[in-house]
């Protein structure tokens, strides 16, 4: 049987993925992304849709803007913000589609173990 080596991966790649999953693990900033998946927003109507005050919004905003997931581009006196990559809902998707996939795995098999009498 012939093995097949994985292929290396240089560390600066792996690095520079880690800090983009960083970026992707706060719940405030899937909040942003999901409300600008209906198209550009600026700070206010950010605000109202997420619930974040503007302060905690702007620094959320402006670690997405730094990571290249957001774009920031000022209209008049706002400052409007859309997804520089529409792939990241893909990718997003994909991550909460397999999540809800386990959560309901986990569920079934706890209704099925309280089910079950232990004595």
């Amino acid at each position: 049987m012939v093995k097949i080596k994985p292929q290396k991966t240089d560390p600066t790649i792996l690095t520079a993925v880690a800090d983009y999953f960083k970026v992707l693990s706060e719940v405030s900033r899937l909040q942003i992304l999901t409300c600008l998946k209906l198209g550009p927003m600026n700070v206010m109507e950010l605000a109202e849709a997420t619930d974040l005050g503007q302060t905690n919004l702007s620094k959320h905003l402006k670690v997405l803007t730094q990571a290249g997931i957001l774009s920031r581009q000022a209209k008049g006196t706002s400052a409007y913000y859309k997804i520089v990559d529409p792939m990241i809902f893909e990718f997003c998707e994909l991550a909460c589609d397999r999540v809800s996939e386990r959560v309901l795995k986990q569920a079934a098999s706890l209704k099925a173990l309280r089910g079950k009498q232990v004595f």
